[in-house]
């Protein structure tokens, strides 16, 4: 199959591109590497997937927010299934910049809904987040729950999308899988990320800011479960789906940075600062849903992913020394 995947370059899209080519898929990635984090990063992603890809990877430079650049890559590449994972990500920097949240994350997604429309392109995997349960008070968070009130533009572009993807597949019986990813983890990680941030600072001896009291809880997700997650939603054929994907399994800011600390050997320098706009008390993924109908099964333990993650973060120091 010949899969259009945007965010072909980030840390999910990354991992996910090497799976569909390990199964023989074709893949033809869009990414605008943009400089929200080290563009450096995402290339040597693209040089990994290269190696493993050959020619059934196909790598383009290009801004989902540009329709005319949209249609030109349906029109040139003619995909059979679009996973649709770009966007501008981030609670706290979405509160900064809405405008540009809105732009990417709600145009972009429709530029490449009406690219599908026009080509007769039937199926469409969405990445949303946990981020839109908000501050639910209920635990586990539920497909079912309402999510009508989101405390961050990112968490609204991201409900919004959902949304969208349900009036296409109403309107023009589109396929639609929408993911809700819950705080996804491991090699790859972006920098600014909570795992990726605390075990770098912890690592260099310098002060780890601790938001809140370290109580909030996340679900924190490893990678290669996400990845096992979003491939079986592959040959999902009609109608609208949302699934949670998380580990079902909450960690606490403080247990994380135990975690860390372990791992890594050093002990944490911790810099005590209040709670940040926009962050949730809580994520926590009922997957019972995922598991029913997509056989979805996570099994990676919080210590095992950190283990894996300090493994791969001293390797890549050590390629950036040598």
């Amino acid at each position: 199959m010949k899969i259009l995947l945007t965010g072909g370059a980030g840390f999910i899209g990354s991992h996910f591109a090497e799976r569909l080519l390990e199964q023989g898929h074709e893949v033809v990635s869009i990414d605008n590497l943009n400089p929200f984090y080290d563009p450096a990063i995402k290339e040597q992603n693209l040089r990994e997937i290269q190696k493993k890809g050959g020619r059934r990877f196909i790598d383009i430079r290009g801004d989902i927010r540009d329709r005319k650049f949209v249609e030109e890559v349906f029109e040139a590449h003619r995909p059979e299934e679009v996973v649709h994972l770009a966007a501008m990500a981030g609670v706290r920097p979405s509160i900064a910049e809405p405008l540009l949240y809105q732009e990417v994350n709600i145009q972009g997604t429709m530029n490449l809904l009406e690219a599908m429309r026009s080509r007769n392109v039937r199926k469409m995997i969405f990445a949303s987040s946990s981020s839109v349960y908000g501050n639910n008070r209920k635990v586990p968070f539920s497909e079912d729950d309402n999510v009508d009130n989101p405390i961050s533009p990112y968490a609204a572009t991201k409900k919004a999308g959902e949304l969208i993807c349900y009036t296409y597949h109403h309107l023009f019986d589109f396929s639609m899988v929408a993911l809700r990813f819950f705080t996804v983890y491991g090699p790859r990680q972006r920098p600014e990320m909570a795992i990726h941030k605390f075990t770098r600072l912890i690592d260099e001896g310098k002060p780890v800011p601790m938001f809140g009291d370290g109580t909030s809880k996340r679900d924190y997700t490893y990678i290669a479960d996400i990845v096992d997650g979003m491939m079986r939603t592959l040959d999902i054929e009609e109608g609208y789906h949302l699934y949670n994907l998380g580990e079902s399994h909450t960690t606490s800011l403080r247990e994380l940075i135990t975690l860390i600390e372990k791992a890594l050997g050093k002990q944490a320098q911790i810099q005590q600062l209040p709670q940040q706009p926009g962050d949730v008390d809580i994520t926590y993924a009922d997957i019972s849903r995922a598991k029913r109908e997509l056989g979805y099964d996570p099994h990676t333990s919080m210590e095992e992913g950190i283990r894996r993650f300090v493994a791969w973060y001293r390797e890549s120091q050590e390629r950036l020394r040598s």
